[in-house]
């Protein structure tokens, strides 16, 4: 039988086993134990490894025949505190588990392991000691000191090992002394032999148990016991097992003590492991020191393969470096190619032979290269002769990776610099409100405190003419009141106006009607026999001081008749109230508490119309990107549409519709940035075919510091033909990158700018494209002549700036704020634009010429550097040659010029001059850029001319925030809104108000205009039972006196149904836009068009002939569903093309008969109109892909 006993430190035998006839036989086992052991090297897993033969476990075991022994001598116990050393080991047969440990050593030779059978408990990771008790007629051999563990042990290891086990003695002690006070030798002698066996397993068992060694071996001796012991009282080994019971306590004591003596073990174990390792690192330094010094490398690190994430010490030979004279040295350095976490650190003397000199450094784990150079920490330096020294990373980040990293840290840098923005922002904000809530509050402060004063002055002088009574007219009873009481007023009916009335009433108030209407009552007929008298009894209202009433016939609204004592009024004392200082004190802080309710209400009502336009605003805004992105579906469009950096973009391109169609292959090449990104111009990329369509397609990863990409196809890998969009290339936004695109400097030099000096449509357009660029975050300023006509009450801040001369004249600059755009006007002395017009003097080329070259010449003596100088039609296109001749490669080199022509009806000569020498050319549509292609001074320069639409601006042109129309709408309320509209508008003009068709006609009257058709659209709209309405004049005194007399006609004929208004007005303009159901333009020829797309964004249908910017932006609803699709758009109007009266008969007779036969579909498109964007959101982004193709 096998009874193990785990303790932390193997204890004499004369301490635990006593007893008559009892034998031990003691065999340790030398090596290692998967789950205890008794480890006497401080259980160091380093030293472990080194010395497999340092664990010991030691078995007790007790044989078969123990019972039948003979009685042995007592033995006596050790003293308490002697050491324990070991037991003299007895060879044993190997066993399975022999084998299983041997194996578990590696067959090491020297390993061995004690018999066990197969049901043996290996025990816990606790130092164990396990003994074997026999029963043959072997003695105990006793103890005797440990000898060496192994051969070929060195010194050392002995030295520290003694160290380890010289500080295990007090734990020994102590478990020693719990041994000996009764853990097995507490059996008494005089007891049976088995009794003896039945406390020893009780016992050893209970040891056991606390160890957490589970019940295993302990059933097994159990049964064992029981076999040889069947006659012994049960009841009697229940007794001696419940006393041994009792010392649990102790055990667990001593189990406390051991565990913190493990932990000291294992400290000095880590120790010992540290000071082996740096004796090893000395020995490697020593080495490479001396490797290095004889190479004359003066300097090394260590360790030599650098990891990142990682600590490394630098090391300089000072004797080999330019510092061999130098007290003092330093390292100075940074990471990845000096681009990152700069850094430095003194240099302190080494214990290496030679002048060594070190320095430790952190290696992050983002790091693939370490550069640096040394310094003396002033201007001496060893910077490996101009190479700089540096260390390579391995196993760390890319350069690519690093450069993302890089780009990561600036997007989290950005994200937090803008919300720091934001913070500020919003504070400031705050103190803004603070500011503005406390000059307001002064302000109703003043204002309350000014109507007191009136009041006071007013209440005053009307108490000097108030009375008590007046005798035979009227008197109150009782004499003496106040306010809240009752009084009766009496009245003499026969001493007025009312002498013939049937019923009288009374209408009154207090204080000069300062409440105003407040009393209201019916008199009675008085008893009284001195005259016809009436009386009414009357609340006399708190805080009057005069009460104030008349007397009529009727209840307010119904009397006719009214005695108003002869326009005077009636006015009477109150006579108990005193106008003490705290009335007025309450009076005027009651006038203030109005004042801010009356304040709030209109600032709240402010806030949210802003919100709401702000709101409406950006969804259009957002709605319009979209189409953009889309304009180009046909041949190109990406998976996602909105493209975000750092992320993948799948890129769809139908060859079909392109220069590329049948092309065997499509080839894409890509950059971005405009293609100055970092890395370049991307390898060309085969593009794979889509499933059961005509596109192909190809997959690219966005880089994170992109805002825009940019890309051309083409038939081959090495080129052939290419797509490049005309030389325009294909652009496409990228959003969220950590770098923004660099702001654009653009400067217009015009002759025209609403509204400070406005003929036109140029002046429009040159206001309105210059906010919409700059509200992208462009720079713009605008050169403008200083005409003597200008509205300088538009102009803020406007002040005189400085003088320049050029061709002998003294050219004065003023600037000043148009819309929010900068201005620099010049002004030249020689008395140009002192004539009192914009058009129409005999010198005008000279006026224009003349202002164009000044303009380039305050740009370059400003020392302005834009990148764009953009000029408009002939009267600014002298811009374009003389910059080329003149400034191009004088000063203004990085400029390049855009010229736009606005109509070609006029100065062709000076714009074939422009066409010629600008870099880029539009004019402001597509339909017209292609009506006007065979004109000889466009055709040779097809190559740089482009179309762009106008656009109209959102703010002036604003039905929801329009001060001239009676009722502020929105695509949501638009019928409401004009039905408002139109009969203000009637109203205004003497026309039958009433819900018929309304045409409006606002245009200047002229031959391009189509006057003819104007006329017949007059009569056409009348015989349908319409309403019209023109506004507009002719420049021409003909034209103007034909319209004159047309007007004397309607007038004459048709009054309630037609007003012609012959002259320009800008409010009524605004007013027919709100209040007509349709606007017609039957112009001949239109280059663009304002007035079709201001009157859809008032909810009014066009009616246009299909011309130049009219055809572009009105799509039939009956014929241009597929061609408004292609656009991202629906239909939203009606539109004819001849230019003869059946043409305006087609389009006009559907869109009444529409107004007529189905309102709620007109109704909806109506709505429909107002929600498409005609503003500059995406002209100014065709401008802008416009303006980076001329700098390319």
């Amino acid at each position: 039988m096998e009874v193990p006993l785990h303790v932390q430190r193997p204890l004499c035998c004369k301490t635990i086993f006593f007893g008559e006839g009892t034998h031990f036989k003691i065999k340790p086992v030398v090596g290692f134990f998967p789950y205890g052991k008794t480890n006497l090297s401080s259980q160091s897993s380093s030293w472990q490894k080194d010395f497999p033969g340092a664990g010991f476990s030691h078995r007790v075991t007790a044989s078969a025949d123990f019972s039948r022994r003979r009685p042995r001598k007592k033995m006596n116990s050790r003293a308490k505190g002697s050491g324990l050393k070991g037991f003299v080991p007895k060879t044993q047969v190997g066993t399975s588990t022999q084998k299983q440990d041997q194996r578990s050593n590696g067959g090491k030779e020297g390993s061995s392991s004690t018999t066990s059978t197969s049901s043996d408990y290996i025990g816990t990771p606790n130092k164990t000691v396990e003994m074997k008790v026999d029963t043959d007629e072997e003695r105990v051999a006793g103890v005797h000191p440990m000898k060496k563990v192994e051969e070929g042990r060195q010194d050392e290891i002995d030295r520290k090992l003694k160290e380890v086990q010289d500080g295990k003695s007090k734990a020994a002690e102590k478990l020693n002394q719990v041994a000996e006070n009764g853990r097995v030798h507490t059996v008494n002698d005089g007891l049976a032999k088995s009794q003896k066996l039945n406390t020893i397993a009780k016992n050893v068992g209970d040891v056991v148990d606390r160890t957490g060694l589970g019940g295993t071996t302990w059933d097994i001796a159990k049964r064992e016991v029981a076999k040889h012991n069947a006659s012994i009282d049960v009841d009697e080994s229940k007794k001696k097992i419940a006393t041994v019971r009792n010392e649990r306590v102790d055990f667990r004591q001593s189990v406390s003590i051991i565990r913190e003596e493990k932990e000291d073990d294992d400290s000095s174990s880590i120790k010992l492991k540290l000071e082996m390792e740096e004796n090893m690192r000395k020995q490697k330094l020593e080495r490479l020191a001396e490797e290095n010094f004889s190479k004359g490398i003066k300097m090394f690190h260590y360790p030599e393969v650098v990891k990142p994430d990682q600590d490394i010490e630098v090391f300089l030979n000072r004797g080999l470096s330019t510092l061999n004279n130098e007290p003092d040295v330093m390292i100075m350095g940074a990471l990845n190619d000096w681009r990152w976490k700069s850094f430095t650190k003194k240099l302190n003397k080494t214990h290496l032979k030679g002048d060594w000199w070190s320095c430790q450094l952190h290696v992050p784990k983002e790091g693939y290269k370490i550069d640096f150079v040394f310094f003396n920490g002033k201007d001496i330096y060893d910077n490996n002769e101009k190479k700089d020294f540096c260390i390579t990373v391995e196993g760390g980040m890319s350069v690519f990776e690093f450069e993302d990293f890089l780009l990561e840290e600036k997007r989290r840098e950005l994200e937090k610099l803008a919300k720091e923005q934001a913070e500020r922002e919003r504070q400031a904000e705050e103190q803004r409100k603070i500011e503005t809530q406390k000059a307001a509050s002064e302000a109703d402060r003043a204002q309350a405190r000014g109507e007191v004063q009136r009041k006071r002055e007013i209440l005053q002088e009307l108490m000097k003419k108030a009375v008590r009574f007046v005798d035979n007219v009227w008197h109150i009873e009782p004499s003496e009141f106040k306010g809240g009481d009752m009084a009766r007023l009496y009245y003499n009916k026969s001493s007025g106006p009312l002498a013939q009335a049937k019923d009288l009433w009374i209408h009154g108030g207090q204080d000069n009607w300062n409440e105003g209407l407040s009393i209201v009552g019916r008199l009675a007929s008085s008893d009284r026999e001195d005259g016809d008298w009436w009386y009414v009894d009357v609340l006399v209202p708190e805080r009057a001081h005069v009460l104030d009433w008349v007397f009529a016939d009727g209840p307010p609204q119904q009397a006719i008749v009214y005695d108003n004592n002869h326009r005077q009024d009636f006015h009477a004392i109150v006579p108990k109230s005193i106008l003490e200082e705290m009335f007025w004190v309450d009076e005027e802080n009651k006038i203030y508490k109005k004042l801010q309710e009356e304040r709030r209400f209109r600032e709240e009502a402010i806030r949210a119309k802003a919100e709401q336009t702000a709101r409406m605003k950006a969804k259009m805004k957002e709605r319009t990107f979209k189409t953009f992105l889309l304009s180009q579906k046909h041949i190109v469009y990406t998976e996602p549409l909105n493209i975000q950096a750092g992320s993948a973009v799948t890129v769809f391109y139908n060859p079909a519709n392109t220069v590329l169609n049948g092309k065997s292959e499509i080839w894409f090449r890509c950059s971005f940035n405009r293609w100055t990104h970092r890395m370049g111009p991307l390898p060309p990329q085969k593009m794979l075919p889509v499933e059961n369509s005509s596109h192909v397609k190809i997959s690219v990863k966005v880089p994170l510091d992109a805002y825009v990409m940019d890309f051309v196809f083409s038939e081959r890998e090495d080129g052939g033909i290419f797509d490049n969009r005309n030389g325009m290339d294909y652009h496409i936004p990228v959003s969220g990158g950590v770098v923004q695109e660099s702001p654009m400097h653009i400067v217009h030099v015009a002759v025209e700018m609403a509204p400070i000096a406005k003929v036109g449509g140029l002046g429009d357009v040159v206001t309105s494209l210059s906010r919409a660029v700059q509200d992208l975050n462009h720079n713009v300023n605008i050169i403008f002549p200083k005409y003597d006509c200008l509205n300088l009450s538009n102009v803020k801040d406007f002040h005189f700036q400085k003088s320049y001369s050029w061709g002998g004249t003294e050219i004065k600059v003023w600037f000043g704020k148009v819309e929010g755009l900068s201005v620099y006007f010049l002004e030249p002395q020689n008395g140009l634009f002192w004539t009192g017009c914009i058009y129409g003097c005999k010198n005008d080329a000279e006026r224009f010429g003349f202002f164009s070259h000044s303009a380039l010449e305050f740009l370059l003596q400003s020392g302005f550097h834009p990148d764009i100088i953009h000029c408009h039609d002939w009267s600014s296109a002298p811009v374009a040659w003389l910059f080329k001749d003149h400034y191009m490669h004088y000063g203004l080199s990085k400029a390049r010029v855009v010229f736009t022509i606005h109509n070609l009806e006029f100065g062709a000569q000076f714009i074939g001059k422009a066409m010629a020498y600008a870099h880029k050319a539009t004019t402001v549509s597509n339909t017209y850029s292609k009506e006007v292609s065979g004109n000889p001074v466009i055709a040779p320069y097809l190559y740089k001319f482009h179309g762009i639409l106008n656009g109209i601006d959102p703010d002036i042109w604003d039905p929801y925030n329009d001060s001239f129309i009676p009722v502020s709408y929105t695509a949501d309320n638009v019928i409401e809104g004009k039905r408002a509209s139109k009969q203000a508008l009637q109203q205004r003009l003497g026309l039958k108000t009433a819900d018929l068709p309304l045409v409006g006609i606002i245009t200047r009257l002229t031959h391009q205009k189509g006057i003819h058709l104007i006329k017949h659209a007059i009569w056409r709209t009348l015989d349908r039972n319409g309403q019209v309405v023109l506004l507009g004049s002719a420049p021409d005194p003909r034209i103007q006196n034909d319209f004159v007399s047309l007007a004397n006609q309607l007038h004459s004929s048709h009054a309630d149904r037609a007003r012609l208004c012959l002259t320009y007005d800008e409010p009524l303009s605004h007013l027919i836009y709100a209040g007509a159901d349709f606007i017609i333009v039957p112009s001949i020829f239109e280059p663009c068009g304002l007035t079709q797309l201001i009157a859809m964004r008032y909810g009014s249908i066009p009616v246009v002939r299909k011309t130049g910017g009219l055809y572009d932006t009105v799509f039939d609803v009956d014929h241009d569903k597929e061609r408004a699709e292609a656009q991202g758009l629906e239909p939203n109007g009606f539109s004819f093309d001849g230019a003869d009266a059946a043409g305006v008969d087609y389009a006009l007779s559907r869109a009444i008969s529409a107004w007529y036969d189905g309102r709620d579909w007109f109704n909806s498109l109506c709505k429909r109109v107002m929600e498409q964007d005609w503003s500059w959101n995406r002209p100014a982004l065709d401008y802008m892909e416009l303006y980076h193709s001329a700098r390319k």
